[in-house]
């Protein structure tokens, strides 16, 4: 099964390299700006997918400490002052 995709992916680079060998040059440039767009969405999809998990539980962890300290203050109508923007009192 490994070596039958091996084989495949070898085939397949093959296959592209003999394309781009008969193009023009002006062709080829298209071509390969075309391979490069998309090796590079083909990377950014890879790395998202990646990385997905772990921006969700950032988001998450974020969202969590944004609602803790919205707790810690008091609201007025609509309107939130935090206990840290009160001014400290003035000795008489």
């Amino acid at each position: 099964m490994f070596e039958t995709i091996i084989a495949g992916t070898v085939l397949l680079v093959c296959a592209i390299l003999l394309v781009r060998l008969t193009l023009n040059v002006r062709r080829r440039m298209q071509f390969d700006f075309a391979m490069q767009r998309w090796w590079a969405t083909l990377c950014g999809t890879w790395l998202r997918l990646w990385r997905w998990p772990a921006a969700r539980r950032q988001a998450s962890r974020e969202t969590r400490d944004a609602i803790e300290r919205a707790r810690g203050g008091e609201w007025d109508g609509n309107v939130y002052r935090p206990r840290s923007f009160r001014k400290p009192r003035k000795p008489h």
